[in-house]
């Protein structure tokens, strides 16, 4: 539990400085020139390249045994990268700079989950897993937050807000040395066999192609922002809670439109971090499938009421609705990957899965930002549509080790 509690407390502080960031960066794509097709470019090639490198890491980590190592070169590339983010000039600039910055997330998750995985008892991995998302999402919460308050309280511009959030990255590095590899992880022999999706399992193999096409559903969240920021250039014409028209009135508009959407990005992250520990512990005691098969249904859901909403509470009720399913998926996935693979396997499993679901990000982006430029509801209508056909290949294929 005390390795759990302390790449938590790395995440957390690796989060707050990634969330003051990312509900930042649709606007500043915007700013420097860059439209829907732009940020679903930048959204879907960052994270893939992330993925890419989960599945290098996760093999070099069972191969080499440092573990620990590896987590550190992640966490210390992103940090590094992120103090480049103020010097950007055009939108073209966060293309190139977004993935180079996903490269140490890339670096750092599978290898970082392995620990994870073999510093808890098997029938606690849910748990496990589900109170470092949770701590990773508090990170989440403090740093929108924090984003929130200086930019519409102190009137901090993007760029001074990136290099603060960079400065942060780099305190993540020092609960991180007082990890202790698993006896498990470093006793084992290790993995000399050709990486081939043939040597995972059955089960495990089904579970990555249906999770793959759910992902390409799954387009980035910079949609969702965007599509409150779209709602609210219209504040004043909206219907709000009238103990709201002072809040309202008191601030420029188009800065409003741009806070109100990092206020919902907040709730968001709120019920992901509220619910990723027991979305864990739900999962260790009735399994993993149910509650993927709920977690899938809650993204169906949300998309479908993101076409149609057109008011601060229909799009609090929806952010909310998204953080729930960001907790019952997140945690819940690895430990189920983890169920499904050896030891021996872990780490290069996990990075697997995550290259396979990652890479669907770059045509989900790419669907989603073409769908955007044609009309911001279509985007919904895909996620809506795809990932029901994925829960529904999840629920009649899938089954439990």
């Amino acid at each position: 539990m005390r390795n759990i509690i302390l790449l938590g407390l790395t995440s957390l502080l690796a989060d707050f400085s990634s969330e003051m960031i990312q509900p930042l960066l649709p606007f500043f794509i915007a700013a420097l020139g860059g439209a829907g097709l732009a940020v679903g470019l930048v959204g879907g090639v960052g994270d893939a390249l992330a993925a890419i490198f989960k599945v290098i890491s996760g093999r070099w980590a069972d191969q080499s045994k440092k573990y620990k190592k590896i987590v550190y070169l992640g966490y210390g590339f992103s940090a590094v990268a992120k103090f480049f983010f103020p010097l950007a000039k055009v939108w073209t600039h966060i293309f190139v700079l977004r993935p180079v910055e996903r490269v140490g997330k890339g670096l750092r998750d599978a290898p970082r989950d392995a620990i994870v995985s073999e510093s808890i008892r098997e029938s606690a991995r849910g748990r496990g897993f589900g109170i470092q998302r949770a701590m990773d999402s508090l990170g989440a919460i403090f740093g929108s937050i924090f984003v929130y308050v200086l930019f519409l309280d102190f009137g901090f511009d993007f760029r001074t807000i990136f290099f603060i959030a960079a400065v942060i990255a780099l305190t993540a590095l020092v609960p991180l040395f007082f990890v202790k590899e698993p006896t498990s992880l470093k006793s084992r022999e290790s993995n000399r066999k050709k990486l081939s999706f043939k040597n995972l399992t059955p089960q495990l193999k089904k579970f990555i192609i249906i999770a793959t096409l759910f992902h390409l559903a799954n387009f980035n969240f910079m949609f969702f922002i965007l599509k409150a920021g779209d709602v609210f250039k219209n504040l004043e014409s909206l219907p709000y809670p009238q103990y709201l028209k002072f809040f309202i009135t008191s601030f420029e508009p188009e800065k409003l439109a741009i806070a109100l959407p990092i206020l919902l990005y907040v709730f968001f992250n709120i019920f992901d971090a509220s619910l990723s520990a027991p979305a864990g512990r739900l999962s260790d005691k009735i399994g993993r499938k149910p509650v993927l098969t709920i977690g899938y249904s809650f993204f169906a859901i949300t998309s479908l009421g993101f076409i149609f909403a057109n008011s601060l509470v229909s799009l609090l009720g929806l952010f909310g609705l998204y953080g729930a399913f960001k907790a019952f998926i997140d945690a819940s996935q690895k430990a189920f990957v983890s169920d499904l693979s050896s030891v021996e396997t872990r780490a290069t499993s996990l990075g697997a899965f995550e290259t396979s679901t990652g890479l669907a990000l770059i045509p989900a982006g790419l669907i989603a930002g073409y769908l955007w430029n044609l009309n911001p509801a279509y985007p919904f209508w895909y996620g809506f549509a795809a990932s029901i056909v994925a829960v529904s290949l999840f629920s009649a294929l899938i089954r439990e080790k």
